[in-house]
């Protein structure tokens, strides 16, 4: 299976990742022939080689035909990280664009469904942390016409490159963030800028000496819609290195973004999660059901009790949660708000795993979804989902075990 790995040493951006697909040779006349799909007019993609350091690599710069001077990451708080007219800004351009014109051009255009999909997530994360900052809702968020475009080449652009290069899985390493004050239209703003830092919670970051924007809102909603973990790289065979070049030249190190592609090397996918655990000796048993539905609610892969004795030979239990990086925050708050306990331990865990894909089986009962777990092509277990057979048991007078193995027996027909 092919991967990539996102090596975020000097942060990320939307421009930063273009460019770094096109250099890991993604075909520029087809990322255009793609971008065209979505009748967007009235600007010119370029990509040139620099170096920054010594190390070469590709910058991507997006330019409206009549605004050269307005290359204007609007929702990325104007930082020069990316962006090589931050000094030229003309604020009087009044076209906006909201989440619903960009929905509409994204979906009414002919690229593939995925990509649409996927595109669609990443500006539905952008416009949420925007909404959350700025005390409005989503809809109310406007990207000024040239940030639009901009963001909109950047990040259909983006999900565009890694479907054509065949990549299945994005991983990143932690990302470094810059420090400072930065200016941008609705005043002075804290770098990182607040949309970042939204957009960045749950994600393992670390934070630099280096003076400016190394995240952008942009870079962040990719990569944070994207990745699957955030570490260190995954076991792989590295095939290919490419960089992607901001505009920016940093004297502490080169600003650029590195990606690593390869394939994994185990029959099994893989991924990193988190377990957050915690004992609790003094609450009503009561509370548990609830409890367990909300963490699940709340995105847990899985909740379970383990009966334990704590100090002073008190029975209590100890409580498992199973979560992905994105959702770990809101684990956190819950046992915390919900429980008796004080505290709550995080550790991550490597999981080993059978590729799923979900089927669909017509029995005499009614249809059964199954779950496939598979390594490559193959098929190695069949697991008829729990909620179907239920509810067909029920409706039909008959007993679960007749629904589950006649979904067994019509799949293997």
């Amino acid at each position: 299976m092919k991967i990539a790995y996102f090596d975020c040493f000097s942060g990320i951006s939307g421009d930063m990742t273009l460019g770094a697909l096109i250099d890991l040779g993604l075909d520029p006349n087809l990322l255009e022939a793609e971008l065209k799909k979505l009748q967007l007019e009235g600007y010119k993609l370029s990509f040139y080689k620099v170096q920054k350091h010594g190390i070469t690599g590709t910058k991507a710069q997006v330019e409206l035909a009549h605004h050269h001077d307005e290359h204007n990451h609007e929702h990325d708080h104007e930082n020069d990280h990316d962006n090589p007219h931050t000094h030229k800004k003309n604020h009087e351009h009044k076209h906006t664009r909201n989440l619903g014109d960009i929905r509409q051009l994204i979906t009414s255009s002919q690229m593939d469904e995925e990509v649409k999909t996927k595109s669609m997530s990443i500006f539905t994360r952008l416009g949420e942390a925007e909404a959350k900052i700025h005390g409005v809702t989503i809809d109310q968020v406007h990207f000024h016409e040239v940030g639009a475009v901009d963001s909109i080449i950047d990040i259909v652009g983006s999900v565009i490159g890694i479907s054509a290069l065949g990549i299945k899985k994005v991983y990143s390493s932690p990302l470094s963030l810059g420090r400072g004050m930065a200016k941008s239209s609705h005043g002075v703003i804290p770098i990182p800028a607040p949309a970042t830092l939204e957009l960045l919670k749950g994600i393992p970051v670390k934070q630099t000496e280096i003076k400016g924007e190394l995240v952008t809102p942009t870079g962040a909603a990719i990569i944070s819609t994207l990745a699957e973990g955030f570490g260190t790289m995954p076991e792989m065979i590295i095939d290919k290195i490419s960089y992607g070049a901001g505009f920016k030249d940093l004297p502490e190190q080169p600003n650029m973004l590195r990606i690593c592609l390869g394939h994994t090397t185990s029959k099994f996918e893989s991924d990193t999660i988190f377990v957050a655990e915690t004992n609790i000796d003094d609450m009503s048993p009561q509370i548990y059901d609830l409890l367990i539905d909300k963490l699940l609610v709340l995105g847990a892969l899985d909740v379970f009790l383990t009966p334990i004795l704590m100090k002073k030979n008190r029975p209590a239990n100890k409580l498992t949660v199973l979560v992905e990086q994105q959702n770990l925050q809101k684990i956190h708050e819950c046992i915390l708000i919900e429980t008796t306990t004080m505290g709550v331990r995080v550790y991550k865990a490597d999981r080993k795993k059978l590729s799923r894909q979900m089927s669909e089986v017509e029995t005499e009962y009614g249809k059964v979804r199954v779950k496939l777990g598979k390594i490559g092509e193959r098929v190695i277990k069949v697991l008829p989902e729990y909620d179907d057979c239920k509810r067909l048991s029920i409706e039909k007078g008959v007993p679960f075990l007749k629904v589950q193995q006649a979904a067994l027996k019509n799949y293997e027909r």
